[in-house]
């Protein structure tokens, strides 16, 4: 990726970036990403939670400078971010799995809703300004908002909410970085504070090198991995399914934007998958099972009653697609295709998964390219 015209308008090379959460299956794909586009990145993250995990076949410790650092502690975060002062954050981890939320609920608000807080605190008392600004992107989720079990795809000013824990955190931090936006980082006074803030929310990603638990693709890649049946708990359920580097190319483009117009950007951002269009588990597991070709096909489960999971979701990314002119670049049959020949590739032709990941980023790049999309092209960004 070193060679020829690089995506996003080498913008990102040189630039000081922390990513919190590079442990993670998201966060690990970023931190790749953004090393290739010439970042110097930093990470904020505990131990990577799954073995195997992304972070450790890409290999990422030996790339990045990491700190081992729990987000819960409001004191060590603050060190590390006036420590590392970067230009730009990209805000991650979190306990990311619906059932561990009903397991672990305190934790899990912890986590997702004061580790939030303690980060944008760190961001306020590292002495930014307009001379040393900070960009700040969080990720959160399309499950933020009051889910009505209804055809609606969720825009960016639909009310919060959620049914389960997980839900919940997301949506209370949403209002906790809106209020902390308006109260603190105002866009009108952008270029006085100098520090810009967005929300992101995204759909439901699938993509090699996810090996977590209770999520359907890894459970699949191990049903066929050890030759049994793929068991689904809510086959009827519908998710906006996206590959993984369709939300990394929005959360990038806009960070992008915001660097160079933050009181134009700052504010919420969904990124999803075309027209907003989803799928039934079910129907994913029956693609993901012909397109590898081997095992012993699927079997539905008795719904479980111990956690509540929501039937129907739909997200709407028109306003990136109109604002940001960001478009998805794959559907969901290509996402599917693209993270079963990853994960054939990786366990039977015994492939390097850092191999895997930047083919991956090359032909999705590419794809863009052809396809016109401002930050593939290497157009300016937005001014």
């Amino acid at each position: 990726m070193s060679d020829g015209a690089m995506p996003f308008n080498d913008f990102f090379r040189g630039r000081r970036v922390l990513v919190t959460g590079e442990t993670g299956f998201k966060g690990s794909w970023l931190a790749f990403w953004l090393k290739h586009l010439g970042a110097e990145v930093h990470g904020l993250s505990l131990e990577p939670e799954t073995d195997p995990s992304n972070f450790v076949v890409l290999e990422l410790e030996r790339e990045l400078s990491h700190n081992r650092i729990d987000l819960r502690d409001v004191d060590a975060v603050k060190r590390t971010v006036g420590g590392i002062r970067p230009e730009l954050i990209f805000h991650l981890a979190a306990q990311a799995i619906v059932r561990v939320s009903y397991e672990q609920p305190v934790e899990t608000l912890a986590s997702n809703y004061m580790g939030t807080a303690h980060l944008l605190q760190a961001v306020r008392e590292a002495g930014y300004s307009a001379g040393t600004p900070c960009t700040v992107v969080c990720i959160t989720s399309d499950k933020c908002y009051e889910n009505r079990e209804t055809d609606h795809a969720y825009q960016e000013q639909d009310r919060m909410g959620g049914y389960d824990i997980y839900s919940m955190s997301k949506g209370s931090a949403e209002l906790l970085i809106n209020s902390w936006r308006r109260s603190f980082f105002n866009p009108s006074e952008w270029r006085t504070h100098g520090i810009s803030l967005s929300s992101v929310r995204a759909g439901n990603v699938i993509g090699g090198g996810d090996w977590a638990k209770d999520r359907i693709v890894p459970d699949c890649v191990r049903a066929l991995a050890m030759g049994k049946k793929i068991r689904i708990r809510n086959p009827f359920a519908v998710r906006p399914w996206q590959h993984v580097l369709e939300p990394l190319s929005g959360y990038l483009w806009l960070a992008s934007n915001l660097i160079l117009q933050g009181e134009e950007y700052a504010g919420a951002w969904n990124f999803g998958p075309k027209n907003g269009h989803g799928m039934a588990v079910e129907g994913l597991v029956r693609s993901f099972v012909e397109i590898w070709g081997a095992g012993r096909g699927y079997e539905c489960s008795k719904p479980e009653k111990d956690f509540h999971e929501a039937d129907y979701l739909q997200l709407d990314c028109s306003k990136a697609c109109r604002k940001l002119v960001w478009m998805p670049v794959l559907d969901v049959d290509e996402a599917v295709r693209w993270t079963v020949d990853w994960y054939k590739r990786h366990y039977i032709e015994n492939e390097n998964a850092y191999d895997l990941c930047m083919e991956n980023i090359l032909a999705y790049s590419e794809l863009a390219g052809e396809r016109s999309l401002k930050w593939a092209s290497c157009q300016p960004v937005q001014v």
